[in-house]
């Protein structure tokens, strides 16, 4: 199999049902975390009752974006203990959070825990990050396999290196937090969906997430479309992308 499962798709705090940023890629058995914010981890046990993942990538330590790793230690400590710790690809400042969070177990004990910058190789992926514009630092994240790439912003405002991360890919999955019209403010550290698509535009299709709580998630799909010659897909908990 073959896919990319939504977890959660709301920026900064999840809407009643919903969950924020996290997806779960799968690929002939390997299976990699993409993120785990607030809310996240109930939809991840729907597949992976007890957790177990292979993988887990955190682009930046925004508790919506790694929140519910904290709670998937208590998963893996309480229900696993036994287990190999997975191994947790993030900035240095995620274990920071997660440490403050909840320091017994420490989660460099659940975790086998690495600088993402540095990593390379998951698996059967190929990996490639790049530094993208945020308030904390933020890495874009680029997984390769044979017959398939997907690319992820994390959280990100408008950058000239989105189309590096999107060029080819099968997926480019982007934050849209905001709707157009652009800020006039500099430097820009969220993006909107019209923006997500000028980004995306080497990609074959674009899938948006992040959205502010309360947004009219049609509209977004609207402006990108507008933007983007291949498919645009809005994340919805639950939803899975063939790849």
């Amino acid at each position: 199999m073959r896919s990319l499962t939504v977890l959660g798709s709301c920026g900064a705090w999840p809407e009643p049902g919903r969950a924020c940023a996290g997806f779960l890629l799968e690929y002939d058995g390997f299976t990699v975390v993409l993120d785990l914010g607030y809310a996240a981890l109930p939809q991840l046990l729907r597949h992976r009752p007890t957790g177990d993942v292979d993988a887990i990538i955190v682009t930046h330590q925004h508790p919506d974006h790694c929140v519910d790793v904290s709670a998937l230690a208590r998963v893996r400590y309480y229900e696993a203990r036994d287990a190999a710790p997975i191994p947790l690809h993030c900035p240095p400042g995620v274990l920071d959070v997660l440490r403050a969070l909840e320091p017994n177990p420490d989660p460099a004990t659940v975790f086998d825990v690495h600088d993402l910058a540095t990593t390379t190789q998951l698996g059967p992926f190929t990996v490639e990050t790049v530094l993208l514009p945020h308030y904390v630092t933020n890495l874009g994240v680029r997984l390769t396999a044979p017959g398939v790439s997907v690319a992820y912003t994390g959280d990100s405002g408008p950058s000239d290196d989105l189309a590096k991360l999107a060029q080819g890919t099968d997926l480019f999955i982007s934050d849209a937090t905001l709707q157009s019209p652009s800020p006039q403010t500099s430097p820009r550290y969220v993006m909107t969906a019209t923006e997500a698509a000028r980004g995306a535009n080497p990609a074959n299709r674009l899938l948006l997430t992040h959205f502010w709580p309360g947004s009219d998630r049609a509209i977004s799909l609207a402006e990108a479309q507008r933007e983007f010659d291949g498919e645009v897909l809005t994340a919805e908990e639950g939803l899975t992308i063939p790849l």
